[in-house]
């Protein structure tokens, strides 16, 4: 699918909230084929809801509409909306985590088990983690208890 048309359809989709929207920037990741749109607002508090739960509805949602839009068999970019960098600061701090914990499991040469965590966070850390030498990570545990174990190989 075109970056135009996925703009076009983010765009109309944060349009429609009836926010106050200031900015909309978009960048195309051709490493990793994602695209993440950056927005401002004077009035975050109504995007992000409590804990980002409104802000992880409006990415599903804008996730589904681009599925919804795209050609059978093509390959769609994995879509993030940011809302004054609040997604940004998280997945750092995810990885400051994920980092920490890589560090724990090789010194104790164990398991570490991270906090529950959305699907989002833990493909963050796992992405983060997937090529630290003698670290493997895994998902376990059932819905809202689904946590991601750092677990140190030995080589």
């Amino acid at each position: 699918m075109q970056t135009d048309k996925i703009n076009t359809i983010v765009k109309e989709l944060l349009e429609k909230t009836s926010f106050h929207v200031e900015e909309v920037s978009s960048v195309f990741n051709a490493d990793d084929g994602s695209m993440w749109f950056s927005v401002k607002t004077n009035e975050p508090h109504l995007f992000l809801g409590r804990e980002g739960e409104s802000l992880m509805a409006l990415n599903h949602l804008a996730k589904k509409l681009i599925d919804g839009a795209a050609v059978e068999g093509e390959v769609m970019p994995d879509v993030t909306i940011d809302v004054n960098e609040y997604q940004k600061k998280k997945n750092d701090n995810l990885k400051t985590i994920a980092h920490m914990m890589a560090e724990r499991a090789k010194f104790f040469k164990s398991s570490v088990e991270i906090d529950p965590m959305s699907a989002y966070e833990r493909k963050v850390v796992h992405t983060f983690l997937q090529n630290v030498p003698n670290i493997k990570t895994e998902s376990v545990g059932e819905g809202r208890d689904r946590r991601v174990v750092v677990k140190y190989i030995e080589q």
